[in-house]
């Protein structure tokens, strides 16, 4: 089979895959049409579904030292839950406010006026700008800015990487990135669960609560940093083989540039706990300003070490060593200075009981962070098989850049979904009016907003990398590479169709509090993917490997697909039910 026939067999195997993904979001936005119309009728409190609540009694607010608020609490602190723990968790963060007390608050009058008002209002599954797209952009924006900053920082090491005109450098680097990314994330639990526990306290006014919260992430996340990196400085090319062959000529490039991202395993996790903290708190704008700053820093220091200074790839490590040394510096000053955290706090081992919730939490979301990440170490191993001149890792490196591009969009609104839809979940009650806000069937409605709204950006965003295309391939100045990136990068543009869908859909899913459900349905997933990697890049080379890709997510996407029509506690049988 010659070369250009071989491309064209892979671009015709690629349009199988679009149009399965345009055939399966299609279906879920048209399911969202068809069945999800809302109803008028009285919504239900939580009745029915232990995996989104608990039952209430027919009408309640929030008081604070017995006395009743003027209007309805919307505490988005129960919103931070990408960590574990039963929506229970959620309610509680929600309702429970400084020295508060849920109160009910039924009588004739009320009961009236909550009856009168309890319908829901007909609302579009379709953006229209109004106050609940206004809401959700609100909350986006900076997840958006936020998420932006690491795939921009990885494209400029990328870039300056490149610039050496060497893909066995480029290879190295990529490999040893992904172990320590690998690494990194499978223990990154600590931070999801944090921002649930200081969520919490912050919604009660107990400073002590946060202060033990943090403190505690920050002991357990320092010994869990000095074990990987001991860990990576005493067997890198162990670890390394995960993704590298034995003898790989990429390994020369990849054990130093490992060895020095190692020492970042505290500074990292520092960072992320920070960023956890000041989430709960519903802070956005001071991570973003810590990350800004640290990466503007990295970018700097790149051309310096590496090309000035003549250290290569090692240059580039201590370049993000230095930027997350900055970046855990910073937050570490400013938990330090808001009273999140307390010198005598982090130097007191906590107890069995209180270390019982963060770990405990953490356990929950350890399948699906494994999962996710067995199928990236898998790709990143099928890709450095391909080869052992590092073309097609490089060309995998340059297609992965594209498909972030638009991913931290999607991502930033997986964000939103888990942070909108518990809180629209806890039904609240305006005192002054009686009208009663929330509850199963306005979460509804914000999910299928949210699946619109991943649907049109997925593809408005797909459509905006294949427009951009060539201008992003000439990051790479090695002709082998652009060519080999050319449909890779076509199918990472498609694949933000489904993206869309996918990573909103899961967010409902955590936001729900369907967490084993989620587990689960990632495992399949990703037992699809490994048994597609095992042959389509034997069939199609690096085509192939994003093949797999696309058969990861369309797993994922069936998944979202029975959580939100039959198995989920906002599919229309479940409300029904609990009507």
């Amino acid at each position: 089979m010659t070369k250009s026939h071989s491309q064209v067999s892979s671009i015709g195997r690629g349009r199988h895959l679009l149009a399965f993904s345009l055939v399966a979001g299609s279906l879920l936005v048209a399911e969202s049409l068809a069945v999800h119309q809302p109803r008028s009728q009285t919504s239900s409190l939580f009745s029915g579904n232990a995996a989104c609540g608990r039952r209430r009694s027919p009408s309640w607010r929030l008081g604070k030292d017995n006395i009743h608020s003027s209007a309805p609490s919307l505490l988005l602190a129960s919103s931070q839950s990408q960590s574990s723990g039963d929506n229970d968790d959620i309610i509680d963060a929600a309702n429970v406010g400084d020295d508060a007390s849920i109160q009910n608050t039924s009588n004739p009058t009320t009961e009236s006026a909550e009856n009168t008002n309890s319908e829901e209002e007909s609302i579009s599954i379709w953006p229209k700008m109004d106050d609940l797209d206004k809401r959700m952009m609100k909350i986006a924006l900076p997840c958006i800015a936020n998420f932006a900053i690491n795939p921009l920082v990885g494209a400029v090491d990328l870039f300056w990487v490149n610039r050496m005109g060497n893909a066995l450098a480029v290879a190295g680097q990529a490999a040893a990135n992904q172990v320590f990314s690998s690494a990194f994330w499978i223990v990154s639990v600590l931070p999801s669960v944090t921002a649930t526990l200081v969520s919490k306290a912050n919604a009660s006014g107990n400073q002590e609560d946060i202060q033990d919260a943090v403190s505690q992430a920050l002991i357990v996340g320092f010994y869990i940093s000095l074990v990987g990196t001991a860990l990576m400085l005493k067997y890198p090319d162990y670890i390394l083989s995960s993704v590298l062959k034995d003898g790989a000529p990429a390994l020369q490039y990849a054990r130093p540039y490992l060895r020095i991202r190692s020492f970042a395993f505290l500074p990292s996790l520092i960072s992320l706990i920070g960023f956890s903290a000041f989430r709960g708190t519903l802070d956005t704008s001071t991570p973003l300003k810590i990350s800004a700053t640290s990466n503007i820093f990295n970018a700097i220091l790149d051309p310096i070490l590496m090309f000035t200074m003549a250290m290569g790839v090692p240059g580039a490590a201590l370049a993000t060593l230095a930027s997350e040394i900055v970046s855990a510096s910073g937050f570490f000053f400013l938990m330090l200075k808001s009273k999140m955290i307390r010198w005598s706090k982090i130097f007191r081992l906590p107890s069995w009981s209180a270390l019982k919730p963060l770990l405990q939490g953490g356990a929950a979301l350890q399948m699906r962070n494994v999962a996710l990440n067995l199928t990236f170490l898998a790709v990143a191993r099928a890709t450095q098989s391909l080869d052992d001149t590092g073309v097609a890792a490089a060309a995998h490196a340059l297609a992965i850049q594209v498909f972030q591009i638009g991913g931290i969009v999607l991502l930033a609104l997986s964000v939103v979904a888990q942070t909108v839809v518990p809180n629209e979940l806890i039904e609240k009650v305006d005192a002054s009016t009686g009208k009663r806000t929330g509850g199963k069937r306005a979460a509804k409605n914000v999910s299928n907003r949210l699946m619109s709204w991943g649907f049109l950006l997925g593809t408005g965003l797909g459509a905006l990398q294949l427009l951009l295309l060539p201008m992003l391939q000439k990051s790479s100045p090695l002709e082998e590479v652009r060519k080999a990136a050319v449909v890779p990068s076509i199918l990472a543009s498609v694949y933000q169709i489904m993206n869309g869908l996918v990573f909103i859909g899961e967010g409902v899913m955590v936001g729900c509090g369907n967490f084993l459900q989620l587990s689960m349905s990632t495992v399949v997933a990703t037992a699809a993917a490994l048994i597609s990697l095992k042959t389509l890049p034997n069939m199609f080379g690096l085509t192939g490997v994003w093949m797999s890709f696309g058969v990861f997510n369309s797993f994922r996407l069936l998944g979202v697909w029975l959580h939100q029509t039959k198995y989920g506690p906002l599919s229309e049988s479940a409300l029904a039910q609990a009507n």
